[in-house]
C-alpha cells in the first residue's frame, strides 16, 4: 500500500484530503504543523504526528522514518505565526528563511519545497485528491447576481489577479468598482471584514488563484467561516474562480449564503 504524508495547517481541507486519499487505499502519515487543526484528522489518518512548522528537521525526520516519499502540504498555515515569534524555529529553517530574497508567500513555500526536494520528498497538487472540490461555472445559489454585483464581480477578478500576480493575496472586497480591502498576511476573513467596515456593507468578494498559481500550496478555499465573514460584513456577493478553487463543506456554505441572501458567482 503506498504511503503519503500529509503537513496539516487549519481547517476542514487535511481531513477531506486524508479521507480521499484512504478512500483511494493509500496509507495517510499526517504530521500537524500548527495548533487547532480539526480533532477529526487524527482519526481519519493512519498515524498523526504533532511537530511545529518552525521544526523543519524533524518533519523531514519524521516522514522519512514513516516511509514516506509524496507529500501534500493543506489547511491554512499563516505566516504571522513567524512573524510574531509563535513558533520555535531550528537551525535548519532559520537558515532556509536568511536565504531568501524576500518573504513573499511563494518564495517561502517554493524555498519549502526544494528543502523537501533535496531529501526525496515529492510533493503532490494539493488537489490532486480532492477536484470534487473545485466547481466548475455557473451560480451556486438560489439568487443570481444583479447587474450592479456583476459589475462588481467582474471589477473585483480583475483586481484579485493583480494582487494575485504580485504575490499579495488572493482576495478584494469591492464596492461600486472601487476597491475597498486588499487580502495581505491577516487573511481573507479579516479582509473581508475590513471592506465590509470600510464600504459600510453592500460589498462583494471576489477570491481568485493567482495567474501562475502553483497547485501543490495555497490553492484558494471557500468555506462556511468565509461566508460568515461575508455575512458579518454585509457583504451581498462572491466570485469564486472555476477549476481552481476549492469549496469546503459546499452544503454548509450553501445553507449560510441562501439564508442571507448572498449570491455566489463561479467565474
Amino acid at each position: 500500500m503506498k504511503i503519503i504524508g500529509l503537513l496539516a495547517g487549519v481547517g476542514r481541507l487535511p481531513v477531506e484530503f486524508a479521507r480521499a486519499a484512504r478512500g483511494m487505499g493509500f496509507t495517510v502519515i499526517a504530521i500537524t504543523v500548527v495548533p487547532n487543526t480539526d480533532e477529526e484528522l487524527g482519526r481519519v489518518a493512519n498515524k498523526t504526528h504533532h511537530i511545529s512548522v518552525g521544526q523543519l528537521e524533524a518533519i523531514i525526520t519524521t516522514l522519512k522514518e514513516e516511509g514516506v516519499t509524496e507529500v501534500t502540504m493543506i489547511g491554512k498555515v499563516t505566516k504571522e505565526l513567524m512573524f510574531a515569534g509563535a513558533v520555535s524555529l531550528d537551525s535548519r529553517i532559520q537558515k532556509l528563511l536568511a536565504s531568501l530574497t524576500d518573504n513573499n508567500d511563494d518564495t517561502i513555500m517554493l524555498a519549502f519545497v526544494r528543502e523537501l526536494a533535496m531529501e526525496g520528498l515529492g510533493i503532490l497538487d494539493q488537489t490532486a485528491l480532492i477536484r470534487s472540490l473545485m466547481p466548475g461555472a455557473g451560480v451556486l445559489t438560489e439568487r443570481e447576481p444583479t447587474k450592479e454585483e456583476q459589475a462588481d464581480l467582474d471589477f473585483g477578478f480583475t483586481m484579485a489577479k493583480e494582487i494575485g500576480r504580485l504575490d499579495i493575496g488572493q482576495t478584494v472586497v469591492v464596492k461600486n468598482c472601487a476597491v475597498m480591502a486588499v487580502e495581505a498576511i491577516e487573511g481573507t476573513d479579516v479582509c473581508i471584514r475590513r471592506g465590509g467596515e470600510l464600504g459600510r456593507g453592500g460589498v462583494r468578494v471576489v477570491k481568485v488563484a493567482k495567474p501562475n498559481q502553483d497547485m501543490r500550496f495555497d490553492v484558494p478555499t471557500v468555506g462556511p467561516n468565509t461566508i460568515e465573514a461575508m455575512v458579518a460584513a454585509g457583504a451581498t456577493a462572491l466570485a469564486i474562480e472555476a477549476g481552481k478553487t476549492l469549496l469546503v463543506d459546499r452544503q454548509a456554505v450553501l445553507k449560510i449564503a441562501n439564508n442571507h441572501g448572498i449570491t455566489i458567482l463561479v467565474m
